[in-house]
């Protein structure tokens, strides 16, 4: 790296490779300086859109000298094959989700790469966004009590995944808990700490071999559980999720998959007001209902509550998801760009992410698949 440029090579860049690409490439010292993949519309559009003159071969990509890091956005069967095929060409690796399509892989890819001095990353930038940051506050700082319990409900649409696609197919994709449910698994973990799969299950579309819908129960800690539900059965119009946690005096809501606005609806006194208000900077404060003499007295879970007021705190109104995720997208390459430059630099996702994520997914669906090989 003569000029100290990041040279990037994108292998398959369908639509959601091109958006990821248009956001990597503005990070300050990247470049992109190769394209390999199907010679599909999606791939020569995103040729065009780069001035890249050819859509190469993989294997030709990866023997260039002027390649020194590889982002795969292909469907996830491809993941560890083309990873490792980079790792052992000496190519950085950001992939996107999930790492692999079982765990031995991923271990097997991070084995690699550490022997090589070379990063191995899924593309898990949720823990980029400023909400996950002050959500992981409100839970540190005990605003609320402690975390009971969490869910995640992701209605999502199959609008444009045809009976065909990839998606549906197992050995493609590695199912839904696998192909989508990492993101949520890692966004938990980053929050609640490691997580274990007590339960799960998988819902067949009527008349058709399609698992359309997953759900699964984890345990966090000793005591905390997460419900996590996955459901692509909905028009796009319709797409819509939601993420909660559960206080002892209030709860959090997240609202998007990509979350960009946050609901605390919570029962406080003083102190707690104001250090919500300042978890939250810039969030409106709505007054619900306000208590005065002997009516601020209550109780729960056994303890006397001293509660001042119940309020509404919204954080995040008019941000727009497209933006900010491509922000989140933006962030992550600074990070891996910064641990390439300097070994020593803390990154905020790293080979355990995609690995642990990856863990819990395939020991969910193995819980849903009860009798089937293990993964």
């Amino acid at each position: 790296m003569a000029d100290d440029a990041i040279r990037l090579g994108v292998i398959g860049c369908g639509g959601f490779g091109l958006f990821a690409l248009q956001h990597f490439t503005q990070v300050p010292g990247v470049r992109l300086a190769g394209m390999a993949g199907t010679h599909r519309p999606a791939a020569l559009a995103a040729a065009a859109r780069f001035g890249v003159e050819n859509v190469e071969d993989t294997e030709e990509l990866l023997r260039r000298d002027d390649i020194d890091m590889v982002y795969i956005a292909t469907p996830p069967f491809l993941h560890h094959p083309q990873a490792m095929a980079a790792l052992e060409a000496g190519k950085h690796v950001i992939v996107e989700k999930p790492l692999a399509m079982t765990v031995g892989q991923a271990d097997e890819l991070i084995a690699t790469a550490r022997k090589r001095d070379r990063l191995v990353v899924a593309n898990l930038m949720q823990r980029y966004n400023p909400l996950f940051d002050a959500v992981s506050r409100l839970v540190a700082s005990k605003a609320l009590g402690e975390v009971l319990f969490g869910s995640f409900e992701n209605l999502a649409s199959d609008e444009n995944l045809p009976a065909g696609h990839w998606f549906w197919d197992r050995a493609m994709s590695g199912g839904i808990f696998v192909e989508h449910g990492v993101h949520f698994f890692d966004l938990f973990s980053g929050w609640l700490g490691p997580g274990n799969i007590e339960a799960a299950r998988v819902g067949i579309r009527p008349g058709t071999r399609i698992e359309e819908d997953v759900h699964a129960t984890a345990r966090y800690g000793e005591r905390v559980l997460v419900n996590f539900y996955h459901g692509f059965h909905q028009a796009g119009r319709m797409d819509r999720q939601q993420l909660r946690l559960i206080f002892e005096r209030g709860d959090v809501t997240l609202s998007d998959w990509v979350p960009t606005h946050a609901r605390i609806h919570a029962l406080v006194d003083e102190r707690q007001t104001r250090e919500l208000c300042d978890l939250f900077p810039g969030a409106r404060l709505d007054v619900l209902s306000a208590y005065g003499g002997t009516d601020r007295a209550c109780r729960a879970r056994g303890q006397e509550i001293d509660a001042y007021q119940t309020i509404l705190l919204s954080y995040g109104d008019g941000q727009a998801k497209s933006p900010l995720y491509g922000r989140l997208l933006r962030s992550l390459m600074e990070d891996q760009v910064a641990w390439i430059r300097d070994r020593s630099h803390a990154r905020v996702v790293n080979e355990a992410n995609g690995r642990d994520s990856l863990a819990m997914a395939c020991d969910a669906d193995a819980f849903a698949h009860p009798g089937m090989d293990g993964r």
